[in-house]
């Protein structure tokens, strides 16, 4: 979008950083600059907060009809502008833009959930067992929240966690990742133009995160947070949370098992692997990391898998065809050439790719390895990169015990055509969400999250508005 804004959004205007500070945007397919936008500091976290907090009671008091109509509004517009926010959110982080499209359309259907559960929050009532009182039960927002989003969706992780949290009578400090702060930036001057109230939503684009989060955690007028990014930074942030005793949810860290049996339909498991590897350059906590294969089928499937990931057009995003763009910088990138040079050395035969092509931009051809040593480092690393690392097993239980021997446990994917044998792996599966013959998890109506180290709390489905309330009981005697 051309006029996107490149300032805070603080009570509802936009303005510069405190100290004038700005930080730089970068195209990851090119390393130029495409923007400079305001870096905000701690005093700008504490005015942001203040208009959180002072615009609390009266937003908790609107109706929810009016809430859900804002949403349904944003959402409209979202869908309207579908081409130039996808153009914007390539130019930021790289996804091929039909991708980036089809993020559009996934971020724009949370604020079209959740316009519709704003108007279902319940509670309860009835006679207490002893007969002496009757119980009425309301649901309340629990107040100013503290958002913090990621780069590699960076439109659809804001509206994952603003959608619930408009619906549920809350204001809220976002602050979106330093690398794409634009989409976001673009978000909230949609959400302004749908009728949102000042002060509501008030965002804070930083280069300096710990000094603008840490504060608001510590102080005790933020009452929530929400966080998706890395466990590390996640075990950081409820550390930070402990002391006001924050409520928190955090979508974290993946390892993801793709497990493909002797009786799996290999055209659906492979068709499977280029979603859960391939979507977003494998730059997604969903993204399947290991590649468990029975020792029937291996062959036969690294060759099919080796010859799909082979035949995706490399390049920048917005150029016509191209199927993988970039990683989003050479940090990332340099992570991913590591853990590959690791997985060889330690006897991993290279299928497809596995060498950084020359000249500008950060990219990584996508690549497929067979024969991986189980202590491999990218078999318990986050791989964030398009890489698929292919294991053999010979038996269910064995699969099974090294699918979950794991600190993680966001998703899962099996592939079989057995129902019973589909229903037992699923159940014995340590991840919060399973993928049965399928490489996409990811749905608004659905719950998404973890377990173990992947996180607290989920998000989207009809929990999702859950983490956003809390439940006031009201005693009334009988009589």
């Amino acid at each position: 979008m051309t006029d996107t804004p490149t300032q805070l959004f603080i009570g509802g205007a936009w303005v510069d950083a405190a100290d004038g500070a700005t930080m730089p945007v970068d195209d990851p397919a090119t390393g130029e600059i495409i923007a400079h936008v305001a870096d905000a500091g701690p005093k700008d976290a504490r005015l942001a907060e203040e208009a959180a907090v002072r615009a609390q009671e009266e937003w908790a008091r609107t109706a929810p009809r009016a809430r859900s109509e804002i949403l349904r509004r944003a959402y409209e517009i979202i869908l309207d502008r579908t081409d130039e926010l996808a153009h914007l959110m390539t130019s930021e982080m790289g996804k091929p833009l039909a991708e980036a499209r089809g993020e559009v359309a996934y971020a724009a259907e949370f604020f079209r959930w959740f316009s519709e559960e704003a108007v279902r929050i319940d509670g309860g009532g009835g006679i207490l067992p002893d007969g002496r009182n009757r119980m009425l039960l309301s649901r309340r927002p629990v107040g100013p929240c503290l958002l913090i989003t990621p780069w590699n969706f960076p439109l659809a992780m804001g509206t994952r966690k603003i959608g619930p949290a408009i619906a549920a009578g809350c204001t809220m400090i976002l602050k979106p990742a330093p690398q794409t702060p634009l989409s976001s930036l673009a978000l909230t001057a949609i959400l302004k133009e749908a009728g949102l109230p000042d002060g509501v939503l008030n965002v804070v684009t930083t280069s300096r995160a710990g000094e603008v989060c840490e504060p608001l955690l510590r102080g005790g007028r933020i009452r929530k947070l929400s966080f998706t990014g890395s466990t590390a930074v996640g075990r950081l942030l409820l550390a930070q949370s402990a002391e006001a005793v924050v409520r928190t949810s955090m979508e974290l860290g993946g390892n993801a098992p793709f497990i493909v049996f002797e009786d799996a339909d290999l055209d659906k498991a492979v068709d499977g692997a280029m979603l859960a590897k391939m979507r977003n350059m494998g730059e997604a906590c969903t993204a399947a990391n290991r590649f468990f294969v029975h020792h029937s089928v291996a062959e036969e499937f690294g060759r099919r898998l080796a010859e799909r990931m082979g035949a995706l057009v490399i390049g920048p995003g917005t150029r016509d065809g191209v199927d993988v763009g970039p990683l989003i910088d050479r940090t990332g990138r340099a992570k991913v050439e590591e853990l590959v040079a690791d997985a060889v050395e330690r006897g991993a035969r290279v299928l497809v790719g596995g060498r950084t092509p020359e000249g500008p931009g950060c990219f990584y051809p996508p690549t497929v390895l067979a024969d991986v040593d189980a202590g491999s480092r990218l078999m318990d690393t986050e791989i964030f990169g398009p890489v698929a690392a292919i294991l053999t097993f010979d038996h269910e239980d064995e699969v099974i015990r090294r699918a979950n021997d794991t600190p993680w446990g966001l998703v899962g994917y099996v592939f079989t055509e057995g129902l019973d044998r589909a229903l037992r792996v699923s159940e014995r599966l340590e991840v919060g969400m399973v993928g049965l013959n399928t490489g996409l998890v990811s749905n608004p109506a659905a719950p998404f999250g973890g377990v173990k180290q992947s996180g607290l709390g989920r998000e989207g489905g009809r929990v999702g508005i859950d983490e956003f309330l809390e439940y006031q009981y009201l005693a009334v005697p009988v009589g």
